[in-house]
């Protein structure tokens, strides 16, 4: 049997999207739980099965989702 294990990704977001993100991710089976940590930047927590499905979801989404202030890192 597979580990799963759970995966964090921080990004910048425009302020004004972050329910338009919500809304998105909760619209793919609750595919990630998305919470603010401060002003423009979310944290993102996911099962590592589904990492590709995020970052192709996320690099679709980024120019309607963009902050002025591009930044992100993954955590393991």
């Amino acid at each position: 049997m597979k580990e799963r294990r759970l995966q964090t990704l921080f990004i910048r977001i425009g302020i004004d999207r972050y329910h338009f993100l919500k809304f998105i991710l909760e619209g793919y089976d609750s595919l990630a739980v998305l919470s603010m940590v401060h002003d423009d930047i979310v944290m993102l927590r996911y099962c590592s099965e589904v990492n590709k499905d995020v970052l192709d979801l996320l690099s679709s989404l980024a120019p309607k989702i963009r902050s002025p202030y591009p930044f992100y890192r993954e955590v393991a």
